[in-house]
């Protein structure tokens, strides 16, 4: 295989393990390997190269970033340690090495420098190893984890001067079911929640996916919405066609009267997380 290619393929596989995030993803890309490939690919990625040999000028605030990827890049003590300062709570380091193995050495190395969850797999087929580890949340509540990403984008929003890309919707499909599980005759039809007021109908839209699930859980719970089962990603340009109140609050919506809205599944973005 062409190198480039290859490479991209290792890229792409650091992708698939980008934690949710908020409206826009702060990544730090050691070395700055990976960021072209993996901003070709999510388009909501606030970029930022740091380079490996200057560990020790990195200025980046603690807490502050959501993921960083590492391409081809050692994994020394010291960059470990400087990662994990930088990231949020329940942030991911991902990194890729080309040319080495799986070996147990990378989970005792991570965990000695108090990563958790981590994974320690072939990087595409039996190629290269893929490293990630998570930094420890401060709560075991799944919920206020959640919330804890959602709060980074602020309720009621404005959808014309909104500087994320995409909008999601929560979304009832039917049937509930995988595309591989359709019968030949089947199709998916989605539908979205909506406020309806008079004649008018208004979609609920979401900054992230954080923010969507950190607002149907609680709402779900109330009994305000129901028979929701997918989360839908749609960029600003599509949902500008649309009514939509952008990151509702749980009291905006009680005593409203809600209702379902087809929205076609075409129009929708490949899911990220």
């Amino acid at each position: 295989m062409n190198p480039d290619n290859l490479k991209r393929h290792f890229v792409d596989a650091m992708a698939k393990h980008l934690p949710p995030s908020s409206s826009t993803l702060r990544l730090v890309d050691i070395d700055g390997e990976a960021g072209d490939i993996l901003s070709e690919r999510r388009a909501d990625l606030a970029l930022q190269v740091l380079a490996s040999d200057h560990v020790h000028e990195w200025t980046l605030a603690d807490n502050s970033v959501d993921a960083v990827v590492a391409y081809n890049v050692p994994l020394e003590i010291e960059l470990l340690k400087h990662v994990l300062r930088m990231m949020r709570a329940g942030g991911r380091f991902i990194a890729v090495l080309p040319s080495v193995g799986v070996s147990e050495e990378y989970v005792q190395l991570l965990e000695k420098q108090g990563y958790v969850r981590i994974l320690v797999e072939p990087a595409v087929d039996d190629l290269g190893v893929l490293v990630r580890g998570e930094k420890a949340h401060i709560t075991d509540d799944t919920l206020s984890r959640i919330q804890q990403v959602a709060t980074a984008d602020a309720d009621m929003l404005d959808l014309t001067t909104f500087k994320g890309r995409y909008v999601h919707l929560l979304i009832q499909q039917t049937p509930n079911k995988p595309v591989w599980k359709l019968q030949p005759d089947e199709k998916i039809q989605w539908q979205a929640v909506a406020i309806q007021r008079d004649d008018e109908q208004i979609l609920l839209g979401f900054s992230s996916l954080p923010k969507a699930v950190g607002f149907m859980q609680p709402a779900v719970i109330d009994g305000l919405v129901k028979d929701i089962n997918k989360v839908g990603k749609f960029s600003k340009e599509t949902a500008s066609s649309w009514t939509v109140l952008l990151n509702p609050t749980l009291d905006m919506i009680r005593g409203e009267v809600l209702t379902l809205i087809d929205v076609d599944p075409a129009t929708a973005e490949a899911s990220d997380e």
